[in-house]
């Protein structure tokens, strides 16, 4: 019997979607509900199941535009299993195992590497090989690097013609230029992501605000309570559960930043669901906290590192990212000191958080060192006044620099013990 196999459709409005990749080759037997194949549309990514078992014939190739619906493939459900390899014994199991510990061991020692031609490498120059420890590499990292690489013709042509000789030469200087092109089809997904950031430029009035964080505070809790705070939730404690807490605090106060624009009115939340951007293979996207106002710091963790998994895994669905009412960004985790974020329509105003840096600051009138974190808050100012904007900006800056307060709802606590 012959399965088709359709494309699904990953939700209204969309008519058609990218087949990014082939889980699975042409004539492979293929199991029940396995994962066979990926589609991109224009919000996220999603996975192709098969029906049945059976062998595999692909009739689209990666990379095509198709519409929903589409006969992608085909099961032959008559076809034989193969048969399956007989398991190893356990004991050359753990052999394996054993071996397994060993290489990581090395790896976490570079400084204590032999020379290169043990490792795999060619050749390793006494240069090389001390920036090398300095930084903490070992040279399989570098075999794992250049074996990723595209090799073009030149590395081909240079490789015939000096794989006779026997001096040793340097990559770097020997191998020559190339000044090849290769064109990359977008995906659907990045194809939308940009039409939405030129769209913010050109349909918002957008405008961003600064201000600087002291993050001594933050820091010297986390310092203390790291461990307590693992052992007791199984997961570690991050910046952001502060900074999204703190965000859905503000947002109580300035209701103004949690709101849209709809039409020739303004939709104001009684909620903050706060997205996250998250850096995923394919692209951006922003998977959102639901009620986070309602989270404690033990929650926010968990909720972000299940969400990023998902993303990095390329199973993050349309309704993990759908109706958000604020984002927050993280530059800071690729070292930017400074950025100015893009709105994340139809939202009215999204946070930027950087690198923390140790700078000198004024206090008590004199000078002192301290970590500090430069935060950007982006708005819309056809909705978000300036004044509104900038309080917002500073209420976050109070709470992380006194997150005690982050559990009276903004206020003081003696004030709020005394009722003031």
């Amino acid at each position: 019997m012959i399965i088709e196999i359709k494309v699904p459709s990953p939700g209204e409005s969309i008519s058609e979607v990218q087949l990014a990749n082939w889980l699975a080759e042409n004539g492979e037997y293929v199991d029940k509900d396995q994962e066979i194949a990926e589609i991109d549309s224009d919000k996220a990514t999603l996975s192709i199941a098969s029906e049945e078992a059976g062998s595999l014939e692909i009739l689209v190739e990666a990379g095509e535009t198709i519409e929903v619906g589409t006969i992608v493939a085909k099961v032959d459900t008559s076809a034989k299993a193969p048969k399956k390899k007989k398991e190893e014994p356990k004991e050359s199991q753990a052999t394996e195992d054993t071996k397994t510990k060993e290489v990581i061991t090395e790896t976490e020692k570079p400084e204590k590497s032999n020379s290169g031609a043990e490792a795999g490498f060619a050749h390793v120059s006494p240069l090389a090989q001390k920036l090398m420890n300095d930084h903490k590499l070992d040279e399989s990292q570098l075999i794992r690097f250049f074996s990723n690489q595209r090799l073009s013709k030149k590395d081909v042509e240079y490789f015939l013609t000096n794989k006779d000789k026997s001096e040793k030469v340097t990559v770097s200087s020997q191998l020559p230029l190339s000044r090849e092109t290769e064109k990359l089809k977008m995906s659907t997904l990045r194809l939308k992501l940009a039409k939405r950031l030129v769209s913010v430029k050109n349909e918002t009035a957008m405008l961003t605000t600064f201000n600087e964080v002291n993050m001594s505070a933050i820091i010297n809790i986390r310092k203390q309570y790291k461990e307590i705070f693992k052992e007791k939730h199984g997961i570690g404690l991050g910046f952001m559960s502060f900074f999204t807490k703190a965000v859905a605090e503000a947002l109580i106060l300035y209701p103004q930043v949690n709101a849209q624009i709809d039409g020739e009115e303004i939709v104001q939340f009684k909620y903050a669901d706060i997205g996250i951007a998250v850096s995923a293979p394919k692209g951006l996207v922003v998977p959102v906290l639901r009620n986070a106002e309602g989270m404690s710091l033990a929650d926010i963790e968990r909720n972000i590192k299940n969400l990023a998994i998902k993303a990095r895994d390329n199973k993050i669905t349309l309704d993990d990212m759908t109706g958000g009412t604020f984002t927050i960004t993280n530059g800071g985790v690729f070292g930017s000191m400074l950025s100015t974020p893009i709105i994340n329509p139809p939202q009215s105003a999204i946070l930027g958080m950087h690198n923390i840096v140790e700078r000198p600051i004024a206090v008590d009138g004199k000078v002192e060192i301290h970590p500090m974190m430069y935060v950007a808050l982006s708005y819309d100012h056809r909705i978000i006044d300036g004044k509104d904007s900038v309080g917002f900006l500073v209420k976050i800056k109070e709470l992380i620099e006194n997150p005690s307060k982050m559990l009276f709802s903004g206020q003081d606590p003696i004030q709020a013990l005394l009722d003031l």
